[in-house]
């Protein structure tokens, strides 16, 4: 079975890719700079197991996301 190649993609799905990638990048950078300026009693769990997670994981903007719902405190 033959490799597919980018050229090989039609041109709406390497839009798609590259948009994918546009996001998830934006995600994980929102998520690391709120990560770097909130004190560590804002945070749920870890802050290097959070900036790991997020840094590490290729997961389609799903951890970011999980980190900025769940893995931080709301101000009172």
């Amino acid at each position: 079975m033959a490799k597919r190649q980018w050229s090989d993609l039609s041109e709406r799905t390497r839009r798609w890719i590259v948009i994918s990638a546009i996001v998830e990048g934006l995600l994980k950078i929102v998520a690391l700079v709120d990560l770097a300026r909130r004190p560590a009693a804002g945070v749920r769990g870890r802050t290097w197991v959070w900036a790991t997670v997020v840094t590490l994981a290729n997961s389609a903007g799903v951890v970011p996301v999980a980190y900025l719902l769940f893995g931080r405190r709301r101000g009172r």
